[in-house]
């Protein structure tokens, strides 16, 4: 079976429902749990939080916060404090938004490699518990310094992890950060390609690519009736072809799709257009299917270069999802 799993939690749960299936998961041998933070809709932080009082064991990451709208220190300082709650167990995911995202906060998305470069090396300075002073384009520090515990004046041992696509950002991710979270709704031929980016940035900063963490987040519908699972990923891949058609594209989905697609949601809804999506989309970019589909496809990303899957809930039971990838004898 998988030695390491992750589950992906989106805003779409009541937050009291959220906290117990990170409990249900890390009771079953999940290793990580990771908050989504979608602009104005979830706090990742709050969420993790309440997490990190409710559990003892499994890991907390953010996937992902902006590197625009906190400011550095502060940043810092709620790490440190989330440490505190859960010593050893936080990850810092970070990530660079989208024009579109940015926009409707009023943010000016501006050279994006380097907001989150200065954001994690001042991170990174902070919480190793020196001081650190900075002028840059989107860090100004003067002398700060985190005040610690005097019972855990020590390094804080917190990854920070870039979420990204683009090759520049995969390039920087092996350059500076310790884990870069591979995109879902990709085959695993595109994160063999991401994974390729991510040595390059490796190996120009002297470093190997083994010694950088690769979760991949994996898109998960699984249910015992295999066409209930692909209707759950069918509408899931549908919202994805009309809210990110470049990426789609990159999958070898077709411009005429695409736009079918599109224009039968326009004239006719949605529930009208998502059945257009063909199976083998379906499956070439999710984990969809009975138990035993799941499981291969999954196994089909770490074979393509990711370290560990973070399954994506598309399914209604998340507790039967999460039992498939932790009990080999469930069909």
């Amino acid at each position: 079976m998988f030695k390491r799993l992750g589950l992906y939690l989106q805003h779409d749960l009541p937050l009291p429902e959220a906290i117990r299936l990170v409990q249900y998961a890390e009771l079953r041998g999940f290793e990580s749990v990771w908050q989504s933070e979608r602009i104005l809709a979830r706090d990742a932080f709050v969420a993790l939080t309440a997490f990190a009082a409710t559990t003892t064991r499994i890991k907390l990451g953010t996937a992902v916060i902006d590197a625009w709208t906190r400011n550095a220190g502060l940043l810092a300082t709620t790490l440190l404090t989330l440490d505190d709650l859960a010593p050893d167990r936080i990850i810092c995911g970070i990530g660079a938004w989208t024009d579109r995202e940015a926009a409707r906060v009023g943010i000016d998305r501006q050279r994006p490699l380097l907001a989150m470069r200065e954001l994690a090396v001042a991170l990174r300075t902070l919480l190793s518990g020196k001081p650190y002073s900075r002028h840059g384009e989107f860090v100004n520090l003067n002398n700060a310094a985190l005040e610690m515990l005097a019972e855990r004046r020590e390094a804080r041992r917190i990854p920070i992890v870039f979420a990204g696509t683009a090759p520049k950002t995969l390039a920087l991710a092996g350059e500076i950060a310790d884990g870069v979270l591979l995109n879902y709704l990709v085959t695993p031929g595109l994160s063999a390609a991401a994974v390729e980016e991510l040595r390059k940035g490796a190996h120009t900063a002297g470093r190997t690519v083994e010694f950088i963490d690769r979760p991949q987040l994996i898109a998960c519908a699984v249910h015992r009736n295999r066409a209930r699972a692909f209707d759950d990923a069918r509408r899931f891949v549908a919202g994805a072809c009309l809210s990110q058609p470049t990426l789609m594209h990159a999958n070898g989905v077709s411009t005429y799709l695409l736009d079918e697609i599109a224009r039968i949601d326009r004239e006719s809804g949605f529930d009208s257009a998502y059945v257009l999506v063909p199976d083998e989309i379906l499956i070439s970019v999710t984990a969809c299917g009975t138990p035993d589909d799941a499981r291969r496809k999954v196994a089909d990303y770490l074979d393509a270069g990711a370290t560990s899957p973070v399954l994506v809930p598309l399914c209604e039971d998340v507790r039967l999802m999460i039992d498939v990838f932790t009990d080999p004898f469930l069909v």
